[in-house]
C-alpha cells in the first residue's frame, strides 16, 4: 500500500499536499482500491468557496459513487481536467495524475486536524 510520508491524509481517506497556502488534494490509494475502476470524476464547484468537510465532488467507479470531501476550508481553484478524459489516472496514479482540486486554504489552523502517513496507516490497518 501506497502512503507517502510526505503527505497529510483525512479519515474519509483524501490525502493533501500543502504548497504554501495552497493544498493540492486526491483520493488515497487505499481509497482508489476500495472503490475499484474509476470511470468519473465529478466536480461543479471550481471557484467556490467551501468549509471543510463539505462535499467538493463525486468520484465513480463501475459499482458506487463516492462524495468526496474538502479537507480544508477555502477556494477551489483548480480542477485536474485531464480526468475528464482519463478518470482512471486515479486507479493508475493516485498521488500524481490522478490529483483533484487545488484549494486556496482560508483557515491554516485546520491543518492541525489532518493525519500524518503513521496515523493514516493505523486508521487503515496498513
Amino acid at each position: 500500500m501506497n502512503i507517502p510520508a510526505n503527505l497529510k491524509y483525512t479519515k474519509d481517506h483524501e490525502w493533501v499536499s500543502l504548497d504554501g497556502d495552497i493544498a493540492t488534494v486526491g483520493i488515497t490509494d487505499f481509497a482508489q482500491k476500495e472503490l475499484g475502476d474509476i470511470v468519473y470524476v465529478e466536480v461543479e464547484t471550481l471557484d467556490q468557496t467551501l468549509a471543510k468537510d463539505e462535499v467538493f465532488g463525486t468520484v465513480e467507479a463501475v459499482k458506487t459513487v463516492s462524495d468526496l470531501f474538502l479537507p480544508l476550508s477555502g477556494e477551489i481553484i483548480e480542477f485536474n481536467e485531464e480526468l475528464e478524459v482519463t478518470p482512471e489516472a486515479v486507479n493508475s496514479d493516485a498521488y500524481g495524475k490522478g490529483w483533484m482540486v487545488k484549494v486556496r486554504i482560508s483557515d491554516e489552523s485546520e491543518v492541525a486536524s489532518l493525519l500524518s502517513a503513521d496515523d493514516y496507516k493505523a486508521l487503515i490497518g496498513a
